[in-house]
């Protein structure tokens, strides 16, 4: 455990350089890090770790080589140009146990820039919010694990244990980001993910399938309608069907550990619908995406199967209905935080010291990475970060002062967890 001299150095170094933690933070949002396009923004990540000294490693994402492992989202855009960036700080005798400090570079879509109060990539800060697209999911928490880090080293120690700092991409639709940094051979003792959690730790998670349902209609013209079948009249039908299998899963919410007192914990959106080729045509077909969630302890294959069943069976109703699925992207299991780990207790200890008061857990309804690495590296992960608003919609922000604070408590975690050694007299340039 720090000495009370230990953590307020380290403190105090948080707090020396956080107008520069913040200044990066906006940097990193002002690069629009969409799907496919994060090359700029890893590009500064790139540099932001190599500057540190750290032994660097960037790669192109393989999609042929990650579909031969259980936990991989199907692809539908190419990954040429598609990195991942990790660097790794490796202490001069390594003593300590090793950590993972992770996060996703990528962003969902600004939608309409007009709807916004002011531009998405910015990065304003305003009345102690950080604003814009990825502000809080999650480019501050990113730069919380380098400043962090610095922290530990800018209050006169070297850690003694080693630390992969990941910054990966693919976390909004497949996963497949940290999976293939999983793949790669990078794995550790622990694992910490910033993602925007109010302050507070995820204690279970659900899984997630991505697929499109494309139904089949027959075309005539208006005058004769009545004779052929409108696919997009159809898919209404297909998505009420869907909802159906929604409902019938959140009915068994009482089955499943930390999700029996939810109200709705599992959600069903469908985020996009085209369909039909004129005004004056019935249309031939239709097509809509689905995200659908899952419990913990539901295998993606066992759920899958499900809601092909429910598809196939609209083809044997009064009016049959060709409706198809196919996966899109995430095909991801849910996962649970067991309690009792060593490292859920340090946070625990670290959290109460920075916060002042008991570090809470949640379950939480959205897809997170952390489900690689409990699931397929059976390694304790603390999806553990600041108070946000509006992420994935317009006007996201995240709160500067809980940016603070948990990057006060990631310190104070590395220097406990890894260890440290005096490191007087040198500082940190960046």
């Amino acid at each position: 455990m720090l000495s009370d001299d230990h953590t307020r150095r380290i403190l105090d170094a948080v707090d020396a350089a956080f107008d520069a933690q913040l200044s990066f933070t906006q940097d990193l949002v002002r690069h629009p890090s969409r799907r496919t396009r994060e090359g700029s923004a890893q590009d500064l990540m790139y540099r932001a770790m190599a500057g540190r000294g750290l032994e660097m490693d960037r790669w192109e994402l393989d999609a042929e080589e990650l579909s031969a492992h259980e936990g991989f989202g199907p692809v539908t855009v190419s990954y040429d140009g598609m990195t991942n960036v990790v660097g790794t700080y490796r202490p001069a005798a390594e003593r300590g146990r090793s950590l993972i400090l992770n996060g996703h570079i990528d962003v969902v879509p600004e939608g309409p820039s007009e709807a916004w109060s002011r531009a998405p990539w910015d990065a304003p800060i305003i009345d102690g919010w950080l604003y814009g697209r990825g502000a809080g999911d999650m480019k501050a928490g990113l730069a919380a694990n380098l400043f962090a880090f610095d922290a530990v080293r800018d209050a006169g120690f070297e850690p003694a244990g080693r630390i992969h700092f990941q910054s990966v991409v693919e976390e909004e639709c497949t996963g497949n980001g940290s999976l293939s940094a999983l793949m790669r051979g990078y794995g550790a003792d622990a694992v910490i993910i910033p993602e925007p959690e109010e302050d507070m730790l995820v204690r279970a998670n659900v899984g997630v399938l991505w697929f499109r349902v494309r139904v089949t209609g027959s075309p005539t013209h208006p005058r004769e309608m009545g004779t052929g079948l409108n696919a997009i009249d159809a898919a209404y039908t297909a998505i009420s069907a869907l909802r159906e299998v929604e409902d019938k899963w959140n009915a068994d919410r009482g089955q499943h550990r930390y999700f029996e007192d939810l109200d709705h914990p599992i959600n069903f959106n469908f985020g996009g619908i085209s369909g039909g080729d004129w005004p004056s045509s019935v249309p031939a077909w239709c097509e809509f995406d689905v995200r659908a969630a899952i419990y913990p302890g539901i295998s993606a294959a066992q759920a899958w199967s499900e809601l092909q069943e429910c598809l196939a069976s609209l083809g044997r109703g009064p009016v049959p209905i060709k409706a198809v699925g196919e996966k899109t992207g995430f095909f991801s299991e849910g996962y649970v935080l067991e309690p009792g780990s060593e490292a859920e207790a340090m946070m625990e200890r670290t959290h109460a010291q920075v916060f002042g008061r008991e570090l809470e857990s949640f379950t939480t309804l959205g897809y997170l990475d952390g489900r690689v690495f409990t699931l397929y590296a059976d390694t304790p992960t603390l999806v553990y970060g600041p108070v946000s608003e509006a992420i994935h919609g317009f006007d996201e922000r995240v709160s500067v002062e809980s940016v603070r604070q948990i990057t006060k408590s990631i310190a104070l975690f590395i220097a406990d967890w890894c260890g440290i050694d005096e490191r007087p007299g040198v500082h940190l340039a960046r």
